[in-house]
C-alpha cells in the first residue's frame, strides 16, 4: 500500500528516499543555520545581510559532508564534481543574499521571516543542482 503511493509520486522507492534524506539534512541544517543568523545579528552585533552569509557557509559545509554520505551516497567524487557543487553552492549563497536583501529592505519584513522564503528559494536550487552534480 506505501509502496504504491510513493510510487506514484515518485519513478522509485529509492528516489522517494533520497528526497527524504536530503529533507531531513536540509531541514537540520536550516535550524543550524537559522540559529546562527540570530545569534550573530542578535549577540553579535552584525547587520542581517552579513551575518546571513556566514550562517549560510557554516550550514553549507555541514550539508556538503552530510549530502556526500548520507543522502546521495557519492563518496567519491572526481575533482570537477567538488568545482561544481563549490560553484552552484555560491549561486546559492547569491540567490541567499539577493532573496534577503529584497525582503528584508524593499518589502520591508522581518530578516528571520525573509530567511524562511529565502531558504525554501534555495533548497530547490539545492536538491536539483546537487542532485545533477553528485549524480552525472
Amino acid at each position: 500500500m506505501i509502496k504504491k503511493l510513493i510510487l506514484k509520486y515518485f519513478p522509485s522507492e529509492e528516489r522517494f528516499w533520497e528526497v527524504f534524506r536530503f529533507l531531513l539534512v536540509g531541514g537540520g541544517c536550516f535550524v543550524l543555520e537559522y540559529v546562527l543568523l540570530y545569534t550573530l545579528t542578535e549577540y553579535g552585533g552584525l547587520p542581517p545581510l552579513y551575518s546571513a552569509p556566514i550562517a549560510f557557509t557554516v550550514s553549507l559545509i555541514l550539508n556538503y559532508f552530510l549530502c556526500v554520505s548520507f543522502v546521495f551516497h557519492a563518496e567519491h567524487q572526481s575533482r570537477s564534481q567538488v568545482v561544481l557543487f563549490v560553484v552552484t553552492s555560491l549561486m546559492g549563497l547569491g540567490i541567499n543574499q539577493v532573496t534577503m536583501w529584497i525582503f528584508i529592505d524593499l518589502v520591508g519584513i522581518w530578516y528571520m521571516f525573509a530567511k524562511v522564503i529565502a531558504s525554501a528559494v534555495v533548497m530547490i536550487w539545492n536538491y536539483f543542482t546537487k542532485r545533477f552534480i553528485l549524480h552525472h
